[in-house]
């Protein structure tokens, strides 16, 4: 795996990539305070058939932050110009968390740019309950409250699994730039309807995949996802929550295995 620089132009600035692997590109977005090598489990399997590119969002890792009123559709602006300065064709698209909505953003606004597109833990249409209170965390973030607690509780339970992730997942916490977790968490606490009424323009295979256990990205979430699409699956994982990609990496990488190989039949996944 070698470690990639990007320079774009504004107001998008360096992006900063970890690549692995060869032939067919596979993109992956991490969520709000990860970074890149959040995906570790799924760029090792992944990139022994793919050519994966995991990239750091604005303003974690390495990459140059967006503006701090940026709203998801700048973010999924910045992935088109990501992709295109990649210069890698059409990919196979996958996100996580905040990195869900920016793929499923770009793959129904450029369907050109993505063969296929997985969404992990992602959020659809909250409650106006569920939505005042993300938002209500957003506000408190920007005026500079940060409790790296809340979410390692919300994330993760007790076994040995979620405990080794968890510290993985905290040290991450602990490094991200403030301002730049501040934008990409606002934009993540309002963009769960951005593009809600549209998942029915995506026409590629698309997964939709969450834990069980997480309370924020439902499984009510992932079904109604896939079900609006119209080459649409969803992937339960039973006894894991937010950040199942890490505490259930061998049935999370069986997935996107399944997602990448899956044909076309008519206007159906097989």
């Amino acid at each position: 795996m070698m470690s990639t620089t990007l320079q774009l132009s504004k107001p998008y600035g360096e992006v900063t990539a970890q690549i692995a692997g060869s032939d067919d590109p596979v993109v992956l977005v991490h969520g709000v305070g990860m970074q890149s090598a959040a995906w570790g489990p799924q760029i090792e399997h992944l990139s022994s058939t793919h050519r994966v590119v995991a990239v750091d969002m604005p303003g974690h890792g390495g990459s140059d932050p967006l503006s701090k009123d940026a709203q998801l559709p700048d973010f999924v602006d910045w992935l088109k110009a990501v992709l295109r300065a990649l210069d890698l064709g059409p990919v196979a698209l996958a996100g996580h968390s905040m990195g869900a909505l920016i793929a499923s953003g770009l793959a129904i606004t450029h369907p050109d740019l993505v063969t296929r597109v997985a969404l992990l833990n992602g959020v659809h249409r909250r409650t106006d309950t569920a939505r005042a209170a993300v938002i209500a965390r957003a506000d408190e973030i920007r005026g500079g409250g940060y409790d790296l607690e809340t979410p390692l509780t919300r994330w993760f339970g007790q076994s040995a699994e979620d405990q080794a992730a968890r510290a993985q997942v905290s040290n991450w916490l602990s490094d991200v730039d403030l301002d730049g977790y501040a934008t990409a968490y606002n934009a993540f606490a309002r963009g769960d309807a951005t593009y809600a009424d549209r998942m029915g323009e995506i026409m590629c295979p698309m997964l939709a995949l969450t834990g069980d256990g997480d309370q924020n990205s439902t499984p009510e979430m992932a079904k109604a996802m896939a079900e609006e699409a119209v080459n649409g699956r969803s992937v339960v994982i039973e006894g894991h929550r937010h950040m199942v990609n890490l505490t259930a990496p061998t049935l999370v990488n069986a997935a996107l295995s399944n997602w990448l190989n899956a044909p076309i039949v008519g206007d159906r996944n097989v």
